[in-house]
């Protein structure tokens, strides 16, 4: 193995085609991990990296927590892989029943797959499928929302809305429209929690009701809270409205919870948060913590019944991954599941979320802060763009961040988002936001 010096040589760094990331920046002075514990992560030189994200929106229990760490290496040691088609283990029917058991009202059937990516993907295969078997097949038509983030499929950046996910990859799929976004500033600007003005923007998809008809249309997908695009939190009513929009029409609602689910918001899922029960909904990311790649779909009853007909020998959905319910993915995922009830942490967030609005909005005031949002422990933190090219100066006090202070920030466009782990105490808050504040007066 070589030393760790060797890891910043840029041979050594030449091969991995790095994803979402500015290469040949990265690889002229790399931002490297060797560790994590808890609310930290360690370079190869010993520094301690304060987690301002969660990894990337995934590690809500923390980092290398023992529980879930003995879980993957028992599970390693006893069965590493089983196939999941037309076979079974023990760990991926019970890690789907305690997620189902976790959803909102008749949400009650789960479809693994590895990712957000693969999720979503999943829940549109299943809408269109589902119309199919409902003898509806001229229900074909997907409606995304502009701002969207639903991964890096076909299918997601389709539906997805972010112009730099789609603009490269030519045509996506045929048949998709988009709802406006949810943002205004000029109506909406430092507000903590869910913004009073907006809800009216809901009313968008009768007037795609009307331009397609609705006898087209299979399925509305949105993330309850936008995420990748900068944190917009729905209005108040929005999410409510858009469902019984989509009920008077007969059109699934599918609800993206890749980022909002398992504890982000203060709930177990956002639908729960905001009192609305989506047809599906996709999640990722902390179902096991980060640990594991996984992500799934829980569907509603009558969706999952509509294909269990003809002969009981045959296939009802011709879809899967090889790696679906893996192994070593499912013990995480109870593991993470039990560590998640034992320390309260959905109950912590909602509890720290009042907290955690009040000092991100401390930053208001200092230089190029344009708007701050925060919504259960997430927070945005949009700045002034640079006079020679939009995202230099978020990806600048990213990188400072990491160098000169000991944090790790995500940055996209120039907006930062913060997206702590749940085990953030107050005082951990307190060193996050002066971090935070010293990393923006770096770079003004």
């Amino acid at each position: 193995m070589p030393a760790l010096r060797d890891l910043h040589a840029p041979n050594d760094l030449e091969a991995f085609w790095m994803p979402f990331t500015a290469n040949r920046a990265f690889k002229a002075n790399p931002r490297m991990i060797s560790g994590a514990k808890d609310m930290h992560y360690v370079t190869p030189e010993g520094r301690k990296i304060l987690d301002g994200v969660a990894g990337l929106w995934c590690c809500n229990a923390g980092h290398n927590r023992e529980p879930i760490v003995e879980a993957i290496r028992a599970q390693a040691g006893e069965l590493d892989y089983s196939p999941a088609f037309q076979f079974g283990h023990p760990k991926a029917f019970a890690l789907a029943s305690r997620i189902a058991a976790m959803a909102p009202g008749d949400l009650d059937h789960v479809f693994f797959a590895n990712s957000g990516s693969e999720a979503v993907d999943t829940a549109l295969k299943i809408a269109l499928a589902y119309w199919q078997a409902k003898g509806e097949g001229r229900r074909t038509r997907l409606i995304g929302r502009e701002r969207g983030y639903h991964g890096v499929g076909f299918g997601g950046i389709s539906v997805g809305g972010i112009v730099s996910n789609r603009k490269m990859f030519g045509t996506m799929l045929a048949g998709v429209d988009h709802l406006p976004h949810t943002y205004d500033r000029s109506q909406q600007a430092f507000t903590k929690g869910e913004p009073e003005w907006g809800a009216h923007l809901a009313d968008e998809l009768e007037r795609i009701v009307t331009l397609h008809d609705a006898s087209t249309i299979a399925a509305v997908i949105v993330e309850p809270m936008a995420g990748s695009t900068g944190v917009l939190p729905p209005p108040k009513g929005y999410l409510k409205r858009l469902r019984g929009i989509c009920d008077k029409y007969g059109i699934l609602l599918i609800f993206d919870e890749v980022i909002s689910g398992f504890g982000r918001l203060g709930t177990a899922f956002a639908a729960e948060r905001y009192d609305v029960l989506p047809d599906m909904i996709t999640f990722a990311k902390a179902v096991n913590s980060g640990t594991v790649p996984m992500g799934g779909v829980i569907a509603r009853k009558g969706i999952h019944d509509a294909f269990m007909s003809g002969p009981e020998h045959v296939i009802e959905l011709f879809h899967g991954y090889t790696y679906s319910g893996h192994p070593l993915a499912a013990a995480a995922g109870l593991a993470t599941l039990d560590l998640y009830r034992e320390e309260k942490l959905f109950e912590r967030c909602a509890a720290m979320e009042p907290r955690w609005a009040d000092a991100v909005m401390t930053l208001k005031g200092l230089p190029n802060v344009l708007d701050i949002r925060t919504v259960g422990l997430v927070a945005a933190i949009d700045l002034a763009s640079l006079p020679d090219g939009v995202g230099r100066r978020a990806f600048d006090a990213m990188d400072r961040a990491f160098r000169d202070f000991d944090l790790m920030i995500r940055v996209t466009g120039d907006t930062i988002a913060l997206t702590p782990p749940l085990i953030i105490s107050e005082n951990g808050i307190d060193e996050l936001i002066d971090k935070v504040g010293r990393v923006i007066r770096a770079v003004a």
